[in-house]
């Protein structure tokens, strides 16, 4: 039986109102993203979201606090469904493991979430706009450390663990989130923009981590080097 297909069909259809509330705020992050896109961070205004959707400036507040919270809305998005795909993972899965699976696996799922909201190749040019730009990348690493410390959480709860007097939860996400500034930070300066890109770099970034943490780097291949058959 399909719970979670009946679950989704049992739910109540939005209202018109709630309807119309929801093409108001996805008009305002389209337009918000296709503007940062093309004029960057800095040369876009709430004016000229509001404007570009034919809305008024307070319209616009009514759905964002800042011109921040909006471009960073899609990252959000996908942020917390790998928060839900970490809280579903089997639990006889090893933590490392399963916050890999989780990112990996719930890669198309993201694509699709974020494909009904924007372009994802829209969506995957601000992300390089927020690796470029000082307010945005402070305000998505000040959210990354809040992730973190929600997916500590997670992890310690599944693995029947006190996060507050057991180190590990916290240092394996913590390490985790390196990984993954690490794979972001590569991408983004690489030609290749596409989402299967980044995944293949998370792909070799999170296989590394356990031969970065616990062999002879010089009798292993880098991370630039593939293994030699």
């Amino acid at each position: 039986m399909d719970t979670v297909g009946t679950v989704v069909g049992a739910l109540p259809r939005p209202g018109l109102r709630e309807r119309k509330k929801q093409r108001t705020r996805d008009a305002l992050v389209r337009a918000a993203l296709e503007l940062i896109a093309t004029r960057g961070y800095d040369g876009t205004t709430v004016d000229d979201i509001a404007a570009a959707v034919d809305v008024s400036q307070r319209t616009f507040f009514r759905y964002f606090a800042s011109k921040e919270e909006v471009a960073l809305f899609v990252p959000r998005l996908a942020e917390q469904r790998i928060v839900d795909a970490v809280r579903a993972r089997p639990r006889d899965e090893a933590p490392l493991e399963a916050l890999r699976r989780a990112v990996l696996d719930s890669w198309d799922a993201i694509d699709e979430a974020v494909g009904e909201l924007v372009p994802v190749e829209l969506h995957m040019r601000v992300y390089r706009v927020i690796e470029s730009t000082p307010a945005l990348l402070a305000a998505h690493l000040r959210r990354a450390a809040e992730l973190e410390e929600e997916l500590a959480g997670i992890i310690a709860e599944r693995e029947e663990v006190d996060v507050d007097t057991d180190p590990r939860p916290r240092i394996l996400v913590a390490a985790f989130g390196g990984v993954i500034r690490v794979a972001e930070r590569r991408w983004s300066e690489r030609e290749d923009l596409s989402t299967e890109a980044l995944r293949e770099l998370m792909r070799t970034c999170l296989d590394h981590v356990g031969p970065a943490l616990a062999t002879n780097w010089r009798t292993t291949a880098s991370l630039d080097r593939p293994t030699e058959t």
